[in-house]
């Protein structure tokens, strides 16, 4: 297609909810928060901006979409969508448009996408590498965008280029909030409300984290940490309050509780304008070590908050790189419950180096705090981590790049899967007879003869390995 001018944009991204059997039975869908700081965004300054949300639609009305129109198209991808986004891709590009990729995924695997078809890869936040990249498309095509910093793109040789980092955002009060009232944003809260008996809107006060945990990918912002003013934040939530009427809200921030003086400060604010929101969101075990912390969560109406507890080895944490330790995990989990704040905590198996007294040690980490939730993973290697870069020639992928995932990535000499579900008998089993042992021990027997076997059955497993 041949530029004629300032490119309509419209948004989209490769998550279809219907054809995720898993969450559809889990039901917590958040629309996602990037699109809609573009739109908001892009709008202002004055351009053409549409958004598709895939997330409750079905990939023909998109394509159909895609075959009526031309224009530019912009799809936030992440490390679950890349087959999805694949089909998008392709089908867009048969019909005329350019396609613009961006999120951690893209930003990971910037050749692969443009090999399959993308022209323009977004490599760091999007709203001014977007304001200046959609009038160079307009005026010099998808392969003369030299000098425009934040994307990479293949030049009129073919040749991959890749232009310089583009500034983070300095002050994010600058930006507009989310364009909410471009989606069906109440179907979202709707749903929730169906499935959970409480509606529920996310929400972010601030963008980046600056800890280096090296199993997690920080291929959008960096190690950067830049936080909204409270005032803002809580305007935000009023709105959010007064539009939609959710029952709670979802702090999505990377470490919700890094700031102190912030909490604080949003808390009076939100207490000055009488809101008293349910939330749940996501902290670190060593940026909650103040009962006036966990008071002003309590106050502020936090009725969860999860904990990236990861393992109840010292050696594995340290390993990790996680900045915390045991102790921090153990007392940020029971002090919080002393608040009556419910408690969840994120586990991941098969770490580099970890040993079956590793798990021992998370399995009575566990035991100990009592969390009201827990999810556990199988440590997977993201591409540019430095898990991944650890890991080196040990990583293996069987599959196709196109139609795998990083998930999909496996560690040779590290034990199957089946040893890890094992693993999840056994901690789910030994947590809840700790639990039950003073109401119904015979119960709680039955679970304990269940947690031994499975940990025999993890010592039967010891020989097999991933790859």
């Amino acid at each position: 297609m041949e530029p004629t001018g300032v490119c309509t944009l419209l948004l989209t991204h490769g998550y279809f909810l219907f054809e995720d059997e898993k969450e559809l039975q889990i039901m917590r869908p958040y629309p996602t928060l990037g699109l809609l700081y573009l739109s908001a965004y892009l709008r202002r300054a004055g351009f053409a901006v549409d958004i598709f949300d895939s997330t409750f639609a079905e990939r023909g009305k998109l394509f159909e979409r895609l075959a009526a129109e031309r224009g530019v198209l912009g799809i936030y991808t992440n490390l679950m969508t890349r087959r999805p986004v694949l089909d998008i891709i392709a089908v867009a590009k048969r019909h005329g448009w350019t396609v613009v990729l961006g999120g951690p995924e893209a930003a990971n695997y910037p050749r692969e996408y443009l090999a399959h078809g993308a022209d323009v890869i977004v490599t760091g936040e999007g709203e001014t590498t977007l304001e200046e990249l959609l009038p160079a498309l307009a005026a010099r095509g998808p392969h003369r965008l030299h000098g425009v910093t934040g994307c990479t793109f293949r030049d009129e040789h073919g040749t991959v280029v890749t232009n310089a980092e583009r500034l983070k955002i300095a002050d994010l009060d600058c930006l507009p909030w989310p364009d909410r009232d471009r989606i069906d944003q109440a179907r979202y809260v709707n749903v929730w409300r169906e499935k959970h008996g409480m509606g529920s809107v996310n929400m972010i006060t601030a963008r980046g984290c600056p800890y280096r945990c090296n199993w997690c990918s920080h291929a959008v912002y960096g190690y950067s940490h830049r936080r909204r003013s409270f005032l803002d934040c809580a305007a935000e939530l009023e709105h959010i309050m007064t539009t939609w009427r959710p029952d709670q809200v979802w702090y999505a921030d990377d470490v919700f509780t890094i700031s102190h003086p912030w909490l604080f400060g949003y808390a009076q604010e939100l207490k000055r304008r009488n809101l008293r929101v349910p939330f749940e969101t996501i902290s670190r075990a060593d940026r909650m070590m103040k009962d006036e912390v966990l008071a002003t969560l309590a106050e502020m109406g936090c009725y969860r908050i999860w904990i990236g507890s990861e393992s109840g080895s010292q050696r594995i944490l340290d390993a990790m790189e996680r900045g915390v330790t045991i102790e921090q995990v153990a007392w940020a989990a029971k002090a919080a419950k002393r608040h009556g704040i419910q408690v969840g905590m994120f586990l991941m198996w098969g770490y580099s180096g970890e040993q079956l007294e590793d798990i021992a040690a998370t399995v009575d980490l566990v035991k100990q705090c009592q969390p009201d939730a827990y999810l556990t993973t199988v440590a997977y290697p993201i591409k540019n981590t430095a898990f991944f870069h650890k890991a080196g020639e040990s990583v293996v992928m069987a599959k196709d790049w196109a139609a795998a995932t990083d998930r999909d990535f496996m560690i040779q000499g590290r034990h199957s899967r089946g040893y890890y579900k094992q693993a999840d008998a056994w901690l789910r089993n030994e947590v809840e007879a700790t639990r039950i042992a003073g109401r119904d021990p015979l119960a709680a027997a039955r679970m304990s003869s269940a947690a031994r076997a499975a940990r025999e059955s993890m010592l039967g497993l010891a020989a097999e390995t991933e790859v």
